[in-house]
Formats: C-alpha cells, sequence, structure tokens
C-alpha cells in the first residue's frame, strides 16, 4: 500500500491531480450544501455543459481553456439567475434552456475545427493527465479565492439559504449573495471539468451535500462532514483510477456512491434506533 503511495506521488501529474481535485472537491461540497438546500443543485449540471461549450471554442481558437472558459460560466451564471428571477422561465426550465444550447454549440463547434479528439473526449469525461502546470497555478488560485469569499460571507450565505425572505427583511442583500454563490459555483465547476469531465462535474456538488444530510442534522455539521466526504471521496477515486486505469470523473463518482449507501445505511440504523 505504502509503495503505491509513493509511487503516484513520484508522477508531477499525480501530484497536481491530487492538489487541484482536493481544493476542487472542498469548493464544491461548501457550495453544493447551498445548492441543494435551496433547491437549485442542478445549476452544476448545466454550467458544466456550458463550460464544455466554452472548452470547445477555446480548442478551436487555440487559446487558453480556463481563461475563456472561466469568465463565460460566470456570465451563464449570472444570466442563469436573472432569467430565473425575471422571467416565466423558472428554475430547472432555465437550466435546461441554457444548458443543451451550450452543449450544442460545443457539439457544432468540435464537429466544423477539431473533430473528437483527445482534449474534446477528456472535457466531456475528465483526464487525471488533461491539466497542465499553468492549469494548476491558475486553478489553486481561484480555488483560494472562493474558499476565502466562502468563508468570509459564510454568515450571509446561511442566511440566504434558509430563509431567503427573512434575510431581506433584515437587510441582507439577497440578490448580491445569491449572485457571489452562483458565480463561486461557475468558478468551481471549471476548475473541475478538466478531472471530472462536464458531464460528471454536478456530482461533486450534489452527492457529499446529500450523504452528509443522511446523517447529520445542523448546517454547520453538514458543511463540515459534507467537505471531508469530498475530499476523502475524491483521493479515494483518484488512487482508484490509478491503481485500475479507471476514468478518474467515474472513480470520484463511484465512490461518493459508496459513501452515500454507507451513510443511508447508518441513518436507517439511528432512526430505528430512536
Amino acid at each position: 500500500m505504502m509503495e503505491t503511495i509513493f509511487e503516484m506521488f513520484s508522477y508531477p501529474f499525480m501530484v497536481r491531480a491530487f492538489a487541484v481535485g482536493a481544493l476542487v472537491a472542498l469548493c464544491s461540497a461548501l457550495l453544493g450544501v447551498s445548492l441543494v438546500l435551496k433547491r437549485y443543485s442542478m445549476i452544476g449540471d448545466g454550467l458544466s455543459h456550458v463550460g464544455f461549450g466554452a472548452l470547445a471554442i477555446a480548442a478551436s481558437l487555440n487559446m487558453a481553456p480556463l481563461a475563456v472558459a472561466i469568465p463565460v460560466v460566470i456570465l451563464a451564471a449570472v444570466l442563469l439567475l436573472r432569467i430565473r428571477g425575471n422571467s416565466r422561465i423558472k428554475g430547472d426550465a432555465a437550466i435546461a434552456l441554457i444548458s443543451t444550447s451550450s452543449l450544442a454549440v460545443g457539439i457544432m463547434v468540435i464537429s466544423m475545427t477539431t473533430g473528437m479528439n483527445t482534449d474534446v473526449y477528456n472535457y466531456m469525461f475528465g483526464s487525471i493527465l488533461a491539466m497542465s502546470e499553468g492549469d494548476v497555478v491558475l486553478s489553486v488560485a481561484m480555488a483560494v479565492i472562493v474558499l476565502v469569499l466562502f468563508v468570509f460571507f459564510y454568515h450571509k450565505i446561511f442566511a440566504i439559504t434558509f430563509d431567503e425572505t427573512f434575510a431581506q427583511a433584515t437587510g441582507v442583500k439577497a440578490d448580491l449573495y445569491n449572485t457571489l454563490i452562483a458565480v463561486l459555483t461557475a468558478v468551481t465547476i471549471v476548475l473541475g471539468m478538466r478531472m471530472m469531465g462536464a458531464l460528471l462535474i454536478s456530482s461533486l456538488i450534489i452527492f457529499p451535500a446529500l450523504t452528509s444530510m443522511r446523517v447529520c442534522k445542523t448546517f454547520k455539521s453538514v458543511m463540515i462532514n459534507s467537505a471531508v466526504i469530498s475530499v476523502v471521496c475524491l483521493v479515494t477515486g483518484i488512487t482508484v483510477s490509478y491503481v485500475w486505469a479507471t476514468p478518474a470523473g467515474a472513480s470520484v463518482v463511484m465512490a461518493n456512491i459508496a459513501a452515500l449507501l454507507v451513510y443511508s445505511l447508518i441513518g436507517l440504523i439511528r432512526n430505528k434506533g430512536k
């Protein structure tokens, strides 16, 4: 076991994968609790499709993928909130509208330019080999910013998560903090797409929060437990991916599914014991 661990960390790409993956998993878990409780968890799925479209365009133009995708996905997140709040198109319909349109644009651009090459496959399904050193520096910097902003505005995010109307009545600018959550989610989605893929990145947002809620009852305990679960499953998934040569994104999702089943069983046993 120890030999395998030392062997993994002897490769620079594995060190990059663990470093960026752990930070992205942590950001996803913290934001995921608020998104799940606000019944807006599928925003991750929608924004990942937008990210795929942006990455496809960047690849066709030989531009830096993250530098293109981050502002585009942030813009989509803000637009999604505006559509949700000021239009007849609400919630899941708004997400479906933007996500499917972006996915279609990405596929069209790919079909007319580079074709279905390895880079595009990695964007869709994820790869621990996909990140360059430049990507790692940008990813770590952006992830740290996300974590700092989340911690700094924790109490405001807590307020709008549980009772947005009451928060507004007490002077909290709900629209501003909803936008902040959407922007932080957009950045996290783009950072995680290179490893998890556009089709699986939303699992990092949804699974840890739902898993923690099987056992934990308070917001803070759910958030802390969700962060721990997310990082542990990420590390487990990448290790499995390395040892058995399985896709990184799918391996992380399978680890999250196993954690959900274990926590569901614990919650069931605890409820029967009462």
